[in-house]
């Protein structure tokens, strides 16, 4: 490969390198397509090519913080003006945004190249990344395994080194989840840092949070330094930060309280491997001088499982309208995979004070588990129940493809109630974590401290008070010093 020093550079990195005169734009942008064109085939991880968008640009890139750095985004939400955002559905497949987010802007005014878009499920409403409109994405650290999901194709082509970050997005742990399976640094900031302007002020009832996938804390820091300008017109407000996010990287945390839970928040049991990374964190964060005691914060997880379900299918029916209003027609199951279906489905019986019901719930839940951090720093678990499940294993299976007809031909409210009732038992066991603080809007993250045996990666999850980013950057940045994981590559790369 050209340019070898790009598979070991983070991006602010390769910026250093631009602005010292070591490479250029130009040398950057071909050593990245030389790796998407030579590694992603094994992954499908990049599933819309901008290099040539990317060439007419790179000799006029702005002079920001990140000059010349190959970026990608993840094919959801996020839009770029006469380039189609399909969110893995074949009805928007090939229609051309009219307009440019606000957020993809300031990547670009950042000096950011943008080379593509990255695979994702269906509407993100998968923990996995196996969309029927795209196919399988596959892990780099072994691709008969999943590289998680929603921002799965951007957690692989990271890993990958395809590019150093990556941007991704987390309405139930789709930040988090691939950076767990994929040996990556993932936060998920506090609700509303990262604007959805023009085109919305919130997702999943304010679930979703925008961001990146990076190798390196520094990358993370300096990108939602980049992303979270105060933007008129937004739902929500946060603490205003002290100082930037990159400053804290390397700042002293102090002596922190953090409580550890071994077992799983939303259902299942954990794995080994699970609960062995967690002991090794709380080893480490001991050592490093912290207070570290079991506990977890107080909640229902039943009645916040359903609040949680039924907020994702109200936004997905949402999904579904916009799409089949945009084709000119009205919304028929064939357009849409199973799941999709039968969570707009859901949506439909349901009835609107049931939706507040839910927002009620989660309030007054989050209540409690706000009191939790006014005696603890962080809450430490593990970031997903499972080592990264293989490629099919999640997906629907037959009996339940049989179980989703039915229900799609009767129709029936009740039933739908049953199956919203049930949905969490089996789909959530391999992601049980990170739901919980999409819902409560408290910052999270997920750090590559351990693989299991099999060389799979074993996320750690540590969330903080809301609007707390700042310990979690600094906490982030000591374990990465003490445990560097920068040079782990995935065998695909030896």
């Amino acid at each position: 490969m050209t340019l070898p020093e790009y598979d070991d550079l983070d991006a602010i990195g390769l910026a250093e390198a631009v602005r010292k005169g070591d490479t250029s734009p130009r040398e950057l942008l071909d050593a990245a397509a030389e790796r998407i064109e030579a590694r992603n085939p094994a992954l499908n991880a990049v599933v819309y090519d901008m290099l040539d968008r990317a060439r007419k640009k790179v000799d006029s890139l702005p002079d920001g913080p990140l000059k010349g750095v190959p970026f990608l985004v993840k094919d959801l939400k996020l839009t770029i003006e006469g380039t189609p955002t399909s969110n893995s559905s074949k009805l928007s497949k090939d229609t051309l945004a009219t307009v440019t987010s606000v957020t993809a802007r300031r990547y670009e005014e950042a000096g950011l190249q943008i080379l593509g878009k990255t695979n994702t499920p269906e509407f993100g409403i998968m923990g996995i990344t196996e969309p029927l409109l795209r196919g399988p994405c596959r892990n780099p650290w072994n691709p008969d395994h999943t590289p998680g999901g929603s921002s799965g194709g951007s957690g692989a082509a990271v890993a990958a080194r395809m590019v150093p970050i990556a941007h991704s997005g987390d309405g139930g742990g789709s930040i988090r989840i691939p950076a767990s399976a994929c040996g990556l640094f993932g936060l998920k900031p506090t609700r509303g840092r990262v604007t959805m302007s023009p085109h919305m002020g919130e997702a999943w009832g304010g679930f979703v949070q925008e961001h990146v996938l990076a190798r390196s804390v520094r990358d993370s820091a300096l990108l939602l330094d980049i992303e979270a300008v105060p933007t008129p017109g937004e739902p929500y407000a946060q603490p205003a930060k002290e100082r930037p996010w990159i400053e804290e990287v390397g700042r002293d945390p102090g002596k922190l309280k953090i409580a550890f839970f071994e077992d799983t928040l939303y259902a299942g049991d954990i794995h080994p491997d699970c609960r062995a990374a967690v002991q090794d964190a709380v080893t480490l964060l001991r050592e490093l001088g912290h207070e570290v005691v079991p506990g977890c914060p107080p909640f229902d997880r039943k009645e916040m499982v359903r609040a949680y379900f039924l907020t994702v299918a109200t936004g997905v029916a949402r999904f579904v309208e916009t799409t089949a209003e945009q084709a000119g027609r009205k919304p028929r199951a064939s357009d849409y995979e199973p799941t999709s279906w039968l969570l707009a489905q859901i949506a439909w019986k349901t009835k609107a004070p049931e939706l507040l019901a839910a927002q009620t719930t989660m309030q007054k839940q989050a209540r409690g588990i706000a009191a939790f951090f006014e005696d603890h720093d962080l809450f430490l678990s593990s970031s997903l129940g499972r080592p990264p499940a293989k490629v099919g294993e999640v997906m629907p299976t037959g009996s339940e493809l049989t179980q989703m007809a039915l229900l799609r031909a009767l129709n029936l409210g009740p039933l739908m109630k049953v199956a919203l009732d049930t949905m969490g038992e089996g789909k959530l066991a391999y992601t049980p974590q990170t739901q919980i603080f999409n819902q409560t809007g408290q910052p999270a993250m997920s750090v590559p401290l351990y693989w299991n045996e099999a060389g799979l990666p074993i996320g750690i999850q540590l969330a903080a008070r809301f609007g707390d980013e700042a310990t979690l950057f600094r906490v982030g940045a000591q374990l990465e010093e003490a445990r560097p994981w920068a040079g782990k590559k995935p065998p695909m790369l030896s």
